[in-house]
């Protein structure tokens, strides 16, 4: 995906070495923004491996509204068990404020996910269909607050007038190597699922990145360990092979048709959300900064 390696090669070329919260230094790019035609093919890298059960599972998690990633941990997905307290709980968890966020000044709450998919029903011109996931009160004191915190369905029409939706992404923090593609793929696919619950197709995905950055050795060369450089480097000399393809169960028809998957077993999620023709290059392995 040209984007993808479009956005490590400015990040390389014009990002500043910068500190932060993890000791592990960045080289960070401010603002960077592009659009991703999904009409085009799904956008999970080609030029690494990518678990796309991970994207499937982690999505359906978010959607859930769950604190807890019990979810995660049934279906074998360990990323989220760096920043979950000892219970199983991860109290800044994006899901739980896309389904119950709190109404201000009011013992009730917003579910975001359920809103939009009404509004693309009644009124899909509407330029309100927005889910947040920060929260000041709990981002502010969080461990680790919402990277991708905001996101916004807009539809627009094609040439011979068919409804197309799309989707934009604002992200505050964008780790290149190991978050980023994740996010690409894992917003792509609520786009699709949002679009086939409501009767679209898709259209366009578009990202702002707020602080796009890439970890890197110290520079007396400490922490190499955590230099994700050579592995980007690797990835730009790759081939960029076809974009797969994604297509969901028929019988999904509804958000509760949707939920209604949480309490089934692995084989039976993934053969939903079916994946068609992706075949990548090899994985490349990047050490995490917690």
């Amino acid at each position: 995906m040209k984007q993808y390696l479009d956005l490590v090669n400015e990040v390389l070329k014009r990002g500043t070495r910068k500190e932060n919260r993890t000791g592990v230094d960045t080289i960070s790019a401010f603002n960077i923004n592009y659009s991703i035609n999904l009409n085009e093919g799904f956008p999970l890298l080609t030029t690494k491996e990518i678990s796309w059960k991970n994207i499937v599972i982690e999505n359906l998690w978010f959607l859930s509204g769950d604190l807890h990633i019990g979810l995660l941990k049934k279906h074998g997905c360990k990323f989220w068990d760096h920043w979950a307290d000892e219970d199983g709980f991860v109290p800044s968890a994006y899901g739980n404020f896309w389904r119950k966020f709190p109404v201000h000044g009011k013992d009730e709450y917003n579910d975001q996910v359920k809103y939009v998919l009404e509004t693309l029903k009644k009124n899909p011109n509407s330029r309100r269909m927005v889910i947040t996931a920060w929260a000041p009160g709990n981002a502010q004191t969080s461990g680790l607050p919402p990277c991708h915190l905001l996101f916004i369905f807009n539809v627009q029409y094609d040439k011979n007038g068919e409804p197309r939706l799309c989707v934009h992404l604002t992200q505050r923090s964008c780790d290149v190597a190991l978050g980023v593609p994740y996010n690409i793929a894992g917003y792509s696919f609520l786009l699709h699922l949002f679009a086939h619950l409501s009767g679209m197709k898709v259209g366009t995905f578009g990202h702002t990145l707020v602080d796009a950055h890439i970890y890197t050795k110290k520079a007396d060369g400490s922490m190499e360990e955590y230099d994700h450089i050579p592995g980007l480097m690797e990835q730009t000399k790759r081939k960029i092979k076809p974009l797969p393809e994604l297509k969901i169960d028929s019988n999904i028809k509804t958000l509760d048709d949707v939920m209604d998957l949480l309490d089934k077993d692995t084989e039976t999620i993934m053969s939903k959300f079916e994946l068609k023709n992706y075949n990548p290059e090899p994985f490349i392995p990047f050490k995490v900064a917690v």
